[in-house]
């Protein structure tokens, strides 16, 4: 009896952990708290309605993710942003993406195709749909835009290669919400979504790769040349 109300606890401990940390992470993401901005403990578990310790190991986490900076004596803040930054993100983030594609490509099975398929149509309704007017709006399309993406990664066949990926593909996010309204008068983010995901279950490794290389240039040089707020005080 003993036993089991110890695994209990852990379960939900674990629980909590895991939610004030998907709390904190896309409060961060969606620019609820800017770069640079001090994050307290006692403040965050008023927040985030969570208990001392899963504010810690939260926080923690996002630190390890590079999402949070700890300093000694100083405590926990948003980790800051730059230009220069970006541009290395980015030349990072086409790297491993391109190779996680690539596999994909090569390993993908019919389930995989469904799976791309599936989820490029969820993100197609979305954008159609979307109000950037509501909060619980954007946060919908950008969690289903992070599930686009890493589904069509998903059949790649080295872990690491996607551990890398999904962290760079966080802190890319992290600049598109920074960077205001989602929409671009003169983008059609849902036809090169279309596009990338036709390539890739068609088997055309060249062009899918060329086609994401694309975009993803495409949204850094939207972001790098944005005269919102983005660039307030950044280094």
């Amino acid at each position: 009896m003993a036993r089991l109300l110890v695994h209990q606890e852990h379960r939900v401990h674990k629980s909590i952990t895991s939610r004030t940390y998907e709390r904190l992470r896309n409060a961060i993401i969606m620019a609820r708290y800017r770069p640079g901005e001090k994050l307290g403990i006692d403040a965050l578990k008023v927040d985030l309605d969570a208990s001392l310790g899963a504010v810690r190991e939260a926080l923690a986490a996002l630190s390890s993710e590079g999402l949070v900076r700890a300093e000694p004596q100083r405590g926990f803040s948003v980790s800051l942003i730059s230009r220069q930054d970006l541009v290395d993100l980015t030349e990072a983030r086409m790297s491993i993406e391109l190779t996680c594609l690539e596999s994909a490509i090569t390993h993908g099975d019919l389930d995989w195709e469904s799976r791309v398929l599936a989820s490029g149509h969820r993100l197609a309704k979305l954008t159609h749909s979307l109000d950037e007017t509501v909060p619980e709006d954007v946060l919908l399309w950008h969690r289903t835009h992070e599930a686009f993406h890493n589904e069509i990664a998903s059949a790649c066949t080295n872990q690491w290669w996607l551990k890398l990926r999904r962290q760079l593909f966080v802190q890319s996010e992290r600049y598109r919400c920074l960077s205001g309204p989602i929409a671009n008068p003169n983008r059609d983010i849902e036809a090169e979504h279309d596009r990338i995901a036709k390539a890739a279950i068609a088997r055309d490794t060249d062009t899918a790769k060329s086609l994401m290389r694309d975009h993803l240039q495409t949204t850094a040089e939207i972001l790098l040349n944005s005269k919102l707020s983005i660039w307030e005080g950044s280094q």
